[in-house]
């Protein structure tokens, strides 16, 4: 829902425009790499509701596979209640629903597709234990792994950094694994060594206007990527 303003406790206030749009981070993730020209495959679980069935619908549209989409009975769609001010400032309830009942049966069944892939993208809207055992399932294969820790764990099981190839997260969830609060380029350094320390190959901090900073094992020398300057219209 897009209003002027973002509603107290207890009021009801009157916005101007109401719409339903397709996304989660996975999602988000997976449509980009298709559209990008990778060919790519989503392994998830919706509910079997209408909210489910354009999900499906939809990957199909954007050329993702959805071989390993499920559809249950036993939860909702997951979805996300999202408030957007005229500045572009949120609120946010989430509910993820079917999300949570992706398991590790779910995974030996795509066992093919991970094993195969040239690179594995994993984040937390799922059970964290089985992110992992995705990653775990992709390293034996040698597939290159890329993890995204969020939403942020402050107590993220450190086998995520072992598994992680490329571990990718900006400010807020670097601050929550870290304890480290970002706010320059050398805050951002510092996070990276750590979480190099941890076992990650290679680690990105987002870092929203400035771009990112990246930091490997194999360069020590970190290399700032700036960004292109943009109004922000809607975060979400």
């Amino acid at each position: 829902s897009l209003t002027t303003r973002l509603p107290k406790a207890g009021e009801t206030i009157l916005g101007q425009k109401f719409f339903v749009g397709f996304g989660g981070k996975g999602a988000n993730q997976c449509v980009q790499s298709a559209r990008l020209g990778a060919k790519t495959s989503l392994i998830c679980k919706v509910g079997n509701d209408s909210f489910g069935n354009d999900y499906v619908d939809n990957l199909k549209k954007n050329g993702i596979s959805t071989a390993f989409v499920g559809q249950t009975t036993d939860a909702a769609t997951g979805t996300a209640s999202i408030i957007v001010n005229s500045e572009g400032q949120n609120v946010i309830v989430i509910v993820p629903g079917a999300n949570l009942l992706l398991n590790f049966e779910d995974l030996k069944r795509a066992s093919d597709v991970i094993c195969k892939a040239k690179v594995v993208v994993c984040q937390l809207e799922i059970t964290p234990a089985v992110s992992l055992e995705a990653l775990k399932m992709a390293r034996a294969s040698g597939v290159k792994t890329l993890f995204n820790p969020a939403p942020a764990l402050a107590d993220l099981d450190p086998l995520f950094y072992a598994f992680s190839d490329i571990f990718c997260c900006n400010e807020t969830e670097a601050e929550i694994l870290t304890g480290i609060s970002v706010g320059n380029l050398e805050d951002a350094e510092k996070v990276g060594r750590m979480l190099l320390e941890r076992g990650c190959k290679l680690v990105i901090v987002t870092l929203g206007a400035e771009g990112c900073m990246m930091i490997s094992g194999d360069e020590p020398i970190p290399k700032h990527v700036p960004a292109g300057k943009v109004r922000a219209v809607d975060t979400t």
